[in-house]
């Protein structure tokens, strides 16, 4: 299995683009609303995503599922676990990072 965080690549437009989206509408943004908002959506869709891989788990255990759509969805939520530990990881060394420079 590969490491999710040696396949994240950011290059600075697109990393400019995706804060101009996070902004309040300032810079030509969507107005998606605040960094914090948006990781709290980020995270509601991680917990749905983990709640219907549960839910299609539970229903082929009864016997009314499909194989295919528990593995898929297993699979989803397995992705969306390890890119929000992936996140985690990254926000948690920037944080560090920022700790330990000198002013």
């Amino acid at each position: 299995m590969s490491d999710p965080i040696s396949t994240l690549v950011v290059r600075p437009p697109s990393a400019l683009s995706a804060y101009q989206r996070t902004s309040d509408g300032e810079g030509g943004g969507a107005g998606l609303g605040n960094f914090g908002s948006v990781m709290q959506r980020a995270m509601q869709d991680v917990v749905n995503t983990g709640q219907d891989a549960e839910s299609k788990s539970m229903q082929a255990i009864a016997g009314q599922g499909n194989l295919t759509d528990v593995v898929t969805a297993v699979s989803k939520a397995d992705l969306a676990l390890q890119t929000t530990v992936a996140i985690r990881d990254r926000m948690v060394s920037a944080y560090q990072t920022i700790m330990n420079m000198t002013i």
